[in-house]
């Protein structure tokens, strides 16, 4: 099943004013969460596990971003499968909107080592290299997880936050690259298209994720998005700000572009994989490009919080989700990037076309110009958003 466009980004800041609040205050966070105090260590908050005795399990995830029954939405097929076959209860609760307000909301009860009645959270990779980075997400057993270490796309191994894979699991991915619409204007095929083409001036938006609009600019400039230094930030920004101050960007946006896009009020913009796939299958004109600089592959991470008293039973279901037939359950219904190795061949068992979309299920030639931003320490972080909202008028 496709789903309805999400009405909120899942990936970052929210837009305008309220997200430039949410930078400076729910991440006053950007400012203090290195503060004394907010930091923990393995030895000094420990965690009791009581999945021995306690058969259940608090999973807080995003809006729609799970398998849902066509016929009674208050069913989840997979997720239910899930509790039948390990007994195991879960309270699954969609109450993360974004990552900074959702950094807010456990921020208090994380930094003093106390629980925040959740044994599963998802958070996009910034935002689970920041929990790590402050030490407070539990470690995993991988031999409790023999499906993650069997099945996850090589793509997604040692990432810079997480290189061994015993803190974040992915959720699903995604790629953030170039889009347009066939109806109104011809191929782009270019970052730097995008950014100068005559005829698409004040016809294009980009996103407010800084992690997926500079990470495009900085692979247009021949730099790495993975590895750059401050000075290659800075030229990609100077970049972006010539075309913000030509009128060639009409705006900044989260996942509100897509309906403008799909209408033809907006000809092309910076936009994520998983809404293209929704427009696309209404409009076929309306198309996704990775351009030869590259794309950025994100995930939403599965992670074990500090005090989150079943981390056995979060492992069982982090394990239960690689299996390739329910992760294939999974994305044939949100359409975004199955980071689970044989789903493919179990997707085309419920969907053939969906299991041939090169953006669900990507090749080789598309994930080897696929990139994970660089993971910023507290400084970096606290620089590079500030001079992007700058620029952004955010």
């Amino acid at each position: 099943m496709r789903t309805p466009l999400r009405p909120l980004s899942r990936r970052g800041l929210l837009t305008g004013t309220l997200g430039s609040a949410a930078l400076f205050a729910t991440g006053g966070s950007l400012a203090g969460c290195g503060t004394k105090g907010a930091q923990q260590t393995e030895a000094g908050c420990v965690s009791e596990d009581l999945s021995g005795t306690e058969k259940k399990l608090a999973f807080s995830n995003w809006p729609q971003y799970m398998d849902v029954d066509e016929k009674d939405e208050s069913k989840r097929p997979s997720l239910d499968e899930f509790i039948t076959k390990s007994g195991i209860q879960v309270t699954y609760t969609e109450d993360i909107n974004d990552n900074n307000e959702f950094f807010g909301k456990v921020q208090n009860q994380l930094a003093a080592c106390q629980s925040t009645d959740r044994d599963i959270i998802v958070l996009t990779d910034w935002m689970a290299a920041r929990m790590i980075r402050l030490g407070w997400i539990q470690k995993l057993d991988p031999a409790k997880i023999p499906n993650v270490q069997a099945n996850l796309l090589p793509s997604l191994l040692n990432r810079s936050f997480d290189t061994e894979n015993r803190l974040s699991i992915p959720w699903q991915s995604g790629l953030a690259g170039l889009a347009f619409n066939g109806s109104v204007t011809r191929e782009v095929r270019t970052v730097d298209e995008l950014l100068t083409r005559p005829d698409l001036k004040g016809k294009v938006t980009a996103l407010s994720e800084m992690r997926d609009t500079m990470g495009l600019l900085l692979g247009s400039n021949g730099h790495d998005p993975a590895k750059f230094t401050a000075a290659q930030f800075d030229d990609a920004l100077n970049k972006l700000k010539k075309a913000v101050d030509s009128g060639q960007i009409r705006k900044f946006t989260g996942n509100d572009y897509a309906p403008d896009l799909a209408k033809g009020d907006i000809a092309a913009c910076i936009g994520w994989s998983g809404d293209v796939i929704q427009l696309s299958s209404e409009n076929e004109k309306v198309q996704f490009v990775a351009p030869d600089s590259g794309v950025m592959l994100y995930s939403d991470n599965m992670m074990v919080p500090n005090k989150a008293a079943h981390k056995g039973n979060a492992e069982a279901l982090i394990n239960y989700y690689y299996e390739p037939a329910v992760a294939a359950k999974v994305a044939a219904y949100v359409n975004y990037i199955c980071p689970v190795k044989g789903a493919q061949a179990e997707m085309e068992k419920i969907d053939p076309e969906l299991a041939a979309n090169p953006l669900i299920f990507p090749d080789e030639a598309l994930l080897s110009k696929s990139k994970v931003f660089m993971a910023l320490d507290e400084k970096q972080e606290r620089e590079y958003e500030g001079k992007f909202q700058q620029v952004i008028g955010a």
